[in-house]
């Protein structure tokens, strides 16, 4: 019984852990990553113009943010199910939303219009948020029920 209350405490800690690195990313996403996008998605993005950027480092902030999100991602989805054929198939995903999504974003960036410039945000949302997150947890939750 003091095992696995013992268990359960350093379970719950390492979650508390990953969540709070997080946040972390996200309250100082500002000074850790270079993205020029950050300001301008917070004005009237569908009437600006998109600012200059240098793509060589928006591709690299971006995709660090991103592996930074996905290897979290990866420890809380570990701590909340604890099976590594979960993890395999997470980070097959991670992987394959990466390339598609990065791809898309730098596609719809350079030869779209402003007029799409709401699918660059919700592009550009996915990779520099970890959004699979919310969408594995209840999925891999409900495979696990249904076992």
């Amino acid at each position: 019984m003091l095992e696995k209350m013992l268990k359960n405490k350093i379970k719950i800690g390492f979650l508390i852990l990953f969540i709070f690195f997080l946040v972390l990313i996200r309250l100082y996403e500002d000074k850790f990553f270079y993205d020029p996008f950050l300001d301008y998605f917070k004005t009237d993005y569908l009437r600006v113009t998109v600012p200059e950027y240098n793509g060589f480092k928006l591709f690299l902030g971006i995709s660090f943010r991103y592996f930074l999100n996905t290897i979290l991602s990866l420890g809380i989805m570990y701590v909340l199910f604890s099976d590594l054929k979960f993890i395999k198939f997470t980070t097959l995903l991670y992987f394959i939303f990466y390339i598609l999504l990065i791809l898309v974003f730098f596609l719809v960036l350079n030869f779209s219009t402003s007029e799409n410039n709401f699918v660059l945000f919700y592009i550009r949302r996915f990779l520099i948020q970890p959004l699979f997150l919310l969408l594995f947890i209840p999925a891999f939750f409900y495979q696990k029920q249904n076992k």
